[in-house]
C-alpha cells in the first residue's frame, strides 16, 4: 500500500479505511482444509483409490489446534466467513500503517503550519 505524505490525503485515506472496517456478515478466523482419507470398510470404493473427501476448519484456541468438520452444504458460507475475516485483517493492517504515518508526519505538519503563520 502506498502511503501519501500530505496530511490531508493521509487523513482522508485513514477515514475511508475506518468506514470500511465494518463486518458485512459473520467472520471466521480459521483455515479451511480438504482432507481425503480411507474409511476402513472392506469393499468400499476408497480401498481402490477413490478416497472420501471432507472439509475441515483448523483453528488455534488456548495454544492448541482444533479441527471441526464442515458439512458440504455449509462450505460456501464458511468460505465467505473466512474471506470476510481476511478482508478485515488486511484493513486493520492498512489502518495501522496509515496511523503510524500520521503520527510520523505530525511534527512536519506542525512545523509547516508554524512557518506559514
Amino acid at each position: 500500500m502506498k502511503i501519501p505524505r500530505h496530511p490531508t490525503l493521509l487523513q482522508r485515506q485513514l477515514a475511508s479505511r475506518v468506514q470500511q472496517f465494518i463486518a458485512k456478515g459473520p467472520l471466521l478466523a480459521a483455515s479451511l482444509v480438504e482432507i481425503a482419507k480411507h474409511c476402513g470398510r472392506s469393499g468400499c470404493r476408497c480401498q481402490s483409490g477413490h478416497k472420501h473427501v471432507g472439509h475441515y476448519l483448523t483453528f488455534a484456541e488456548n495454544g492448541k489446534t482444533h479441527t471441526v468438520y464442515v458439512p458440504h452444504d455449509l462450505l460456501k458460507e464458511v468460505r465467505a466467513w473466512i474471506q470476510e475475516h481476511k478482508r478485515l485483517k488486511q484493513l486493520g493492517r492498512e489502518i495501522s500503517q496509515l496511523s503510524i504515518a500520521r503520527v510520523r508526519g505530525h511534527v512536519k505538519a506542525r512545523q509547516r503550519k508554524q512557518g506559514r503563520s
